[in-house]
């Protein structure tokens, strides 16, 4: 289930290396905290003074216990919860309505290949192992548009007959920048966020890309910069079944195998590497010329070649 679970130890290692730059604290450490978030394993690490690790690693559990109560599919009470129960969300929290204009941000960059309102789809290829009654199947993508959620900051509205939104897709970038943001204002300036996605600041995280097949494809340094990789295949709907990221037309098959997107937000990053899996080169290059903060794209093929945007 997508929870955070008991508190962790945070492991401070003193032998640690230093903490370079403007600070310059000969006594500073790494403090290493490990559990889950959003369905994922999370990992947070952080260099700085030691007598401020444990609150700033406290305030980051708690920002990621607010995320969950906001975006988990899998708890009745999120505020995603009640909103795919009775299609309106009176009153949503700032967050909310944040990572919906982020949501309509990657729509609109990647034209429409990235719908939160796929739920509908997924939960029925889930329930049928993907192999579900084409009648159903049709009758649940009629229920996709992300043109027909309504947002203010006074409600969200799902405006059409069975629509259902799914976060999933980018709610860890979002999570990770969250964390990120805390951390820095507890004054720790090199920090590593690892929700699924990766985002790292004050020093340059090494961090590699892999491919369910080929393995590590190469090795990337992560200073004020976040990266988040998909892989259409890593999870199926049933044994041989369709892989996870679908076209909201129900037309298309991903065109790669894995894709790995390195911007400055890792909710952007989050969002981009699940719908590029379904873009032409054309496509992710419009994207990418149309949004500056995109740094850099690496998509792998069905034939293992690797391929480099920016």
């Amino acid at each position: 289930m997508n929870r955070i679970t008991r508190r962790r130890l945070i492991t401070v290692a003193a032998a640690a290396a230093v903490l370079p730059g403007r600070r310059g604290h000969a006594d500073a450490v790494e403090a290493v905290w490990r559990g889950r978030a959003l369905g994922a394993e999370a990992t947070i690490k952080l260099i700085g003074a030691p007598d401020r690790a444990e609150g700033a690693i406290a305030a980051a559990q708690r920002t990621l216990a607010s995320v969950e109560a906001q975006f988990s599919l899998y708890r009745a009470s999120s505020a995603l919860s009640r909103l795919n129960r009775t299609s309106r969300l009176i009153g949503p929290d700032a967050s909310f309505l944040s990572l919906m204009a982020s949501c309509g941000r990657v729509h609109d960059l990647t034209d429409g290949r990235f719908d939160p309102t796929l739920q509908p789809v997924w939960a029925l290829l889930a329930e049928h192992r993907g192999r579900p009654d084409p009648a159903a199947l049709e009758t649940a993508r009629r229920r996709v548009g992300w043109q027909r959620v309504a947002v203010t900051a006074q409600a969200v509205h799902l405006t059409g007959p069975g629509m259902a939104l799914t976060l999933n897709g980018i709610a860890q970038g979002y999570a990770t920048d969250r964390v990120a943001a805390v951390l820095a204002a507890h004054g720790f300036e090199a920090v590593l966020v690892d929700i699924g996605e990766l985002k790292g600041a004050g020093r340059p995280w090494r961090v590699g890309i892999a491919d369910p097949v080929a393995g590590l494809i190469e090795e990337r340094r992560l200073d004020g910069r976040a990266i988040a990789t998909s892989s259409p295949a890593s999870l199926a709907f049933g044994q041989g079944g369709i892989g996870h990221i679908l076209d909201p037309s129900g037309r298309t098959e991903p065109r790669w195998r894995t894709v790995s997107v390195e911007a400055d937000s890792a909710t952007l990053a989050d969002g981009l590497s699940t719908a590029m899996c379904l873009m032409a080169p054309t496509a992710i290059r419009a994207a990418m010329a149309a949004e500056p903060t995109i740094r850099r794209v690496v998509a792998v093929g069905s034939d293992g070649a690797v391929n480099r945007f920016g």
